[in-house]
């Protein structure tokens, strides 16, 4: 005979995924942007506690298959609302850099084509002396030229070239992975005893 599920289960658990990834932009905003945030090692230690600890709660709630493909996707969903954040946090002051040093960097793929992919780091100098450099730059820039920058003074956030920080990937694929752990949990069945 097949176990009852509590009246609401169903629609708690799915969601979860929802629940969750607001709890970790909350977590990420405060991170990257708060007024008096943590020191870096309790900001990865909390976020990683807020995506295991959702992703455990998932996996036991729905179990068997689904649970499990269900608590990946969700854990893969925390983590690119993650980088949607980072993305969106206020890089507060910009400045024009002379490009230092160039550094080319090539790297391998693993995925479909296997075609190498180049990442460029470059060395800068700015006016105040920050930020010091811009990793992955999205094209080559000569020794000597100028780029605009938009970087946090604080230094929590990374300097990316001015206008850059687009949200859209990792929003609209936390968006994608967070939908398919609440189907999933939806619509999971209840294992016979």
């Amino acid at each position: 005979m097949q176990e009852e599920e509590p009246r609401g289960w169903r629609p708690a658990v799915a969601a979860l995924p929802a629940a969750a990834a607001a709890l970790v932009y909350a977590w990420a905003r405060w991170c990257f942007g708060g007024a008096a945030p943590p020191s870096p090692a309790v900001a990865v230690a909390g976020g990683a506690v807020l995506v295991l600890g959702a992703s455990a709660a998932y996996a036991l709630s729905v179990r068997g298959a689904g649970g499990l493909f269900g608590a990946l996707f969700l854990a893969l969903g925390l983590l690119s609302t993650v980088a949607a954040t980072e993305r969106t946090a206020a890089r507060a002051e910009t400045a024009t850099c002379v490009v230092r040093e160039v550094h080319a960097e090539t790297e391998a793929s693993f995925g479909e084509g296997g075609a190498e992919k180049t990442v460029y780091r470059l060395a800068l100098d700015c006016p105040g002396g920050r930020p010091g450099e811009l990793k992955d730059a999205p094209s080559p820039l000569s020794r000597g030229a100028e780029v605009r920058i938009a970087y946090d003074p604080r230094g929590r956030l990374s300097a990316v070239p001015a206008g850059a920080a687009r949200p859209w990937k990792p929003a609209l694929s936390a968006l994608l992975l967070l939908a398919l752990a609440a189907v999933l949990a939806a619509h999971r069945r209840r294992p016979q005893p």
